[in-house]
């Protein structure tokens, strides 16, 4: 497959955008717990389109609602980073801070659009800022909405745009804000593998044209192959991380993981020197 990866970057920045510090997730107590993360340490750089990949139930998408706030942690620390350097720790954060942390400075994609049916695509792509009462810059919104090519649908309600467009209203909804780090879940997951392929690439075009920083959790090698980076997750620890990925290589790491979806011990071990 032919992906966006190699196209020419003019906004790259360079730093980190988030970190996980020893961060645990358990599920339960005693004998009947489930530690859905064991201790996960890694850094999202900024600027970069990360994937994050793993069997059923291997913690990839506990370690991303935990990166972005939208569960606690067990153990460990997390921070998001702003543009300027400065970090701010999401695990101390109280309940109202949170919340607007993830409001002001975090952008979702999930595999439902969650758009509302009643407005249109611009109303829709404006709305979180409209409810905090920001006011949208222009400029941005335009680039936003070009860069996804919205610009013929923005009057057409969500019943009127196929699922690829209604997906790109997300996508773009998620940028409009213009937040620190934008998380994906299986935002692909409900698309044709067409539509699929033209929302990857508005996305890899967010990460190359506009400087977005992406995580997105997926379990399709082919989507996976559109980011510059993938991780791997096993029993809830990071057992692989791929630079430069590509459909088969990424297909060919995900078969070495058994039948129940453990990895083979010296993926393992390969994968502790990838952890920081």
């Amino acid at each position: 497959m032919t992906t966006a990866a190699n196209a020419a970057v003019t906004h790259r920045t360079v730093g980190t955008a988030a970190r996980a510090q020893a961060v645990t997730k358990r599920y339960g107590q005693g004998e009947t717990a489930v530690v859905a993360l064991d201790r996960v340490d890694v850094d999202i750089e900024r600027g970069r389109f990360t994937a994050i990949m793993g069997p059923s139930g291997s913690g990839k998408s506990t370690l991303m609602h935990c990166l972005a706030g939208l569960d606690a942690v067990s153990a460990g620390k997390i921070w998001i980073y702003g543009r300027d350097g400065v970090a701010s720790e999401l695990t101390a954060m109280k309940d109202k801070e949170l919340t607007n942390l993830r409001r002001d400075r975090i952008g979702f994609i999930f595999q439902s659009f969650n758009l509302l049916p009643t407005l249109n695509a611009a109303e829709n792509i404006t709305l979180p800022m409209d409810i905090a009462g920001r006011k949208p810059n222009k400029a941005w919104l335009d680039r936003v909405i070009g860069t996804v090519g919205l610009e013929p649908r923005l009057k057409h309600r969500p019943s009127e745009l196929s699922g690829g467009q209604q997906q790109r209203v997300a996508v773009a909804r998620a940028l409009a804000g213009q937040p620190e780090i934008i998380f994906g879940d299986e935002p692909t997951g409900n698309l044709d593998s067409r539509s699929g392929a033209e929302v990857l690439g508005f996305l890899r075009r967010s990460v190359d044209e506009l400087g977005q920083t992406f995580v997105m959790v997926t379990h399709d090698p082919s989507a996976a192959a559109y980011a510059d980076r993938v991780l791997f997750l096993a029993d809830g620890r990071i057992v692989d991380d791929m630079g430069a990925p590509t459909a088969d290589k990424v297909l060919d790491r995900m078969r070495q993981f058994d039948a129940h979806g453990h990895a083979a011990h010296d993926q393992s071990l390969r994968g502790d020197a990838h952890q920081r």
